[in-house]
Formats: structure tokens, sequence, C-alpha cells
């Protein structure tokens, strides 16, 4: 039975050493980050645009998205 265990938890395949315990709820690799950060990029600009855009020029969304980014790829 052990000998199973330990087939099944060789054979699943790992992230590499880029994957940490961050603020994120989630174990994440840095693609995971970049996927995460860039899905929040295309959120805040939709909603800026939504809401935002008659009163605020789309450049300060776009700033909000690069800290956020810059955070979550290196904190997360």
């Amino acid at each position: 039975m052990s000998e199973e265990k330990e087939l099944i938890s060789s054979s699943i395949p790992t992230h590499g050493s880029s994957e940490r315990k961050g603020f994120l709820p989630i174990n994440a690799n840095t693609f995971d980050r970049v996927f995460i950060s860039i899905v929040l990029l295309v959120a805040i600009h939709l909603l800026w645009m939504r809401f935002l855009e008659a009163f605020l020029p789309i450049e300060i969304a776009t700033a909000i998205s690069v800290v956020l980014s810059i955070f979550i790829i290196w904190k997360g």
C-alpha cells in the first residue's frame, strides 16, 4: 500500500522551486501569479471604463494595475 502511495506521489509533477506560500490563498508559482495579475489588469480596466472613464483617464487604471501586479508577483 505504501508503495502505491509513493509511486503516485512521485508521478505528480511539481512546479519547481518558484512555488511558495504568500498572501494568496493558494500555492502559486510565478506563472500563476503573473496570470492572476493579467486577469486583474483586465478586470480593473473594464470596471474603470464602465464607471470612471468619464471622470478620470485610463492611465490611472493602468498605474494601479501595474502596482498591484508587481505586488502580487513579488509577495503573492
